[in-house]
């Protein structure tokens, strides 16, 4: 193979894993800015809304047992397709959803494709990166992040224009499943484990797996914190207004951007420990600022702050289990799924019952804890091979 022809190839190689990665983030981006939209499809309140988007996580576990069992045992590269083929496809009939029931469902299958998907493209994404031999993984994630921001852009200007979620996601779906089909043979290869080579499913938690899983469990708490109360921290607790709540919420997204965008290159500078922590450090300084002088500007500059600390937590410590010498890549990020998830799920629910007896400066300022914390564990992270 001529150095072209490798360059070529592994050119190929990042962009169907960053594909990938704004299918995942494309498909929430475009849900989330139509949910009044579909709320009103279904004809719910508010608080039944609240309660009938739960059933998501129904399929979170599904998902989860499946990718369990599944990875290792079958390529990653099969996994992350059929992922990506049910959030595609379910992504227009869950936004053309007009009855209870139709929402349940689509909801309950979103979760089991997203959290489905979740490991396989991460295990790609740590396959590419030990193939290129350079920090890769937050540049993949600010991918979902682009993802995100693109799918909000079109879901607001399809609103704008009078076009139906269901419509919207099907289009959606359409040029990312046509995207999909044209690279999706250059997504990594990650062999299956030989049968007489598989160990039961409790001999992954190895102690640094389970350090780095606890590390992710909080990384995700702060983040679905950050993300499901800074609006209505800066809108509702400081009195400035829904419209300067979604700038903070905003701007909190955009800083995670513009540092998975960095990410990489600040690995490589700093190693993947100290990159770790630092980046933990950070989340602590910026929910502290936020928190201490509650005001407009310290909250947005400390939730900018916050985004930039936690933009890359979850990245490097799965890029970090994917290097476990005696974990293969994939099983090792199913650990960190595992340990991810629930911190995802408990976020919102344990800021509102904690700032119910308190109120939401003190909820938020357990994030401080929480990120120091991550820090202090990241301590005894191991690197293998010493970068």
């Amino acid at each position: 193979m001529t150095a072209h022809t490798a360059a070529s190839a592994d050119l190929r190689t990042r962009l169907a894993v960053r594909l990938v990665f704004v299918v995942l983030g494309g498909t929430q981006g475009g849900w989330m800015a139509r949910i009044p939209a579909i709320r009103d499809q279904v004809g719910v309140d508010t608080a039944r809304w609240g309660l009938l988007s739960s059933s998501s996580a129904a399929g979170d576990v599904v998902a989860i047992v499946l990718i369990t069992v599944l990875i290792g045992r079958v390529s990653s590269r099969p996994l992350a397709l059929a992922g990506s083929a049910v959030v595609l496809l379910n992504a227009p009939v869950l936004a053309g959803a007009g009855s209870v029931p139709a929402l349940v469902l689509g909801l309950t299958v979103w979760g089991v494709g997203a959290t489905f998907l979740a490991t396989p493209v991460n295990a790609l994404a740590v396959a590419a990166e030990r193939a290129q031999g350079r920090p890769l993984m937050s540049g993949f994630h600010a991918c979902y992040s682009v993802g995100v921001l693109a799918g909000g852009a079109l879901g607001t200007l399809a609103a704008a224009t009078g076009v139906s979620p269901g419509v919207q996601m099907a289009a959606s779906s359409g040029v990312l499943g046509a995207l999909l089909l044209f690279l999706g043979a250059g997504l990594p290869e990650e062999a299956p484990v030989a049968k007489e080579q598989r160990r039961p499913v409790r001999h992954r938690f190895t102690p640094q797996l389970v350090l780095l899983g606890g590390i992710a469990f909080l990384g995700a708490f702060v983040e679905g914190a950050a993300s499901q109360w800074s609006s209505v921290y800066v809108a509702d607790y400081l009195d400035e207004g829904a419209a300067l709540g979604a700038a903070t919420y905003t701007s909190f997204s955009v800083a995670i951007l513009a540092c998975r965008l960095l990410g990489d290159r600040l690995v490589a500078r700093l190693g993947r420990r100290g990159f770790l922590r630092v980046s933990l450090l950070t989340v602590a300084t910026g929910v502290a600022v936020t928190v201490v002088h509650p005001t407009l500007w310290s909250a947005l500059a400390g939730f900018v702050i916050t985004g930039l600390g936690i933009a890359c937590v979850l990245p490097a410590a799965i890029a970090l289990a994917g290097r476990q010498p005696t974990v293969p890549p994939g099983e090792a990020v199913s650990v960190i799924t595992i340990g991810q998830w629930p911190g995802f799920l408990l976020a919102g629910p344990a800021v509102g019952v904690l700032a119910g007896a308190t109120s939401l400066r003190t909820a938020l300022a357990a994030l401080v804890v929480a990120g120091a914390a991550g820090a202090v564990l990241a301590r005894w992270v191991v690197v293998p091979g010493g970068s």
